[in-house]
């Protein structure tokens, strides 16, 4: 019998991509129900007539709750009877988070509060927060916005949490989510338009639903609270990958168009400071909390102290792809596999 036997799980903002993944990881495993959050019911609607198509014998385990993170109140109606969640709700685009600032304020550091303040009152056995490089040296909203999610989660692990253990993870571009780059390509490509490319220098993490979803998994069953995993992951720079899309889909040039509101030149997974304290776990990083109090007095050091590594982990210094292991790994996409049988509206972004 499994951890699962009995259990329900509660994805937020379980419509987008990331909750579509895990649902098909999940639903036939043996959680008793898995709960799907989230405020767009035309989503809700179109998840639940894929499932019946597609598992009818597994239907009636899903249940779908119209709330809001922002809500405190939809957020705990949603939440009697729950053991596990992974917190997937966020604002996630760059450039509309750069024009809406307190918008990302308000679903990613006050919504990501609401839910945890739920999860401990009501008891929830474990909750994995999804968090992004983006908030690691953050210089845009959206990073900054989920830099400050990060430091809700670790006050709430460490200032007494009671019986729920709280972690997150953190990991990069995932390929062909709901406003990544790679469907935008294939788009231009399908209507002989040349890519467009901010800046061919760019470095990107590179990782696939299901590998996130794996984060997600090893985080829930290795978490002491307040811990951050981190997931090793190989980059590639976006010329490279634009160039790798027109290898699998077909050549129309490409036109750079120069950075949007916002954007790094490469993103960090993991900061010096964090890497100094980071446990190398083989395929992930595991960064435990800081656990001290403001009782600084307590604790002392002696002899030489040093605040951090030499450097970050990031899409720079990852293992980098060329054009070939970038047309081998977005093949392991599944919008992409279905695109390439011309099947790219089945796949749920």
């Amino acid at each position: 019998m499994s951890s699962f036997a009995g259990k329900t799980l509660m994805i937020t903002g379980g419509t987008g991509s990331f909750g579509n993944t895990v649902l098909k990881h999940f639903v036939d495993t043996d959680f008793e129900e898995v709960r799907i959050f989230s405020r767009d019911e035309k989503k809700q609607d179109d998840m639940r007539h894929r499932l019946q198509e597609r598992s009818p014998e597994l239907a009636s385990k899903v249940r779908f709750f119209i709330g809001d993170v922002r809500n405190a109140q939809s957020v705990r109606d949603a939440m009697h009877g729950v053991d596990y969640i992974f917190h997937a709700a966020a604002l996630k685009q760059v450039p509309s988070c750069e024009f809406f600032p307190m918008e990302a304020v308000r679903t990613n550091v006050i919504g990501t509060d609401n839910v945890l303040h739920a999860a401990i009152d009501e008891g929830v056995d474990r909750v994995v927060c999804l968090s992004t490089d983006k908030a690691a040296y953050p210089i845009n909203a959206m990073g900054k916005s989920k830099a400050m999610m990060e430091s809700i989660i670790y006050a709430n692990a460490r200032n007494g949490a009671g019986r729920t253990t709280i972690c997150c993870t953190r990991y990069g571009n995932v390929m062909c989510s709901r406003g990544s780059v790679i469907p935008l390509f294939i788009d231009r490509i399908r209507r002989g338009e040349p890519l467009t490319v901010t800046d061919p220098n760019m470095t990107r993490f590179l990782m696939n639903l299901d590998e996130a979803v794996d984060l997600v998994q090893f985080a829930f069953e290795n978490a002491n609270p307040g811990d951050l995993f981190i997931q090793k992951a190989p980059a590639s720079t976006i010329g490279d990958l634009a160039e790798a899309v027109q290898e699998v889909f077909g050549r129309v040039g490409v036109k750079v168009i120069g950075t949007r509101h916002g954007e790094k030149l490469y993103e960090t997974l993991m900061t010096c400071e964090e890497r100094l304290r980071a446990e190398d776990m083989g395929d992930y990083y595991r960064v435990a909390c800081d656990s001290r109090d403001l009782n600084y007095e307590s604790f002392f050091v002696e002899g030489d102290v040093k605040t951090q590594a030499d450097e970050a982990y990031t899409s720079h210094n990852t293992e980098r792809l060329d054009v070939a292991g970038t047309v081998a790994k977005i093949k392991t996409a599944e919008y992409v596999r279905l695109a390439l049988e011309g099947r790219e509206r089945e796949a749920v972004q």
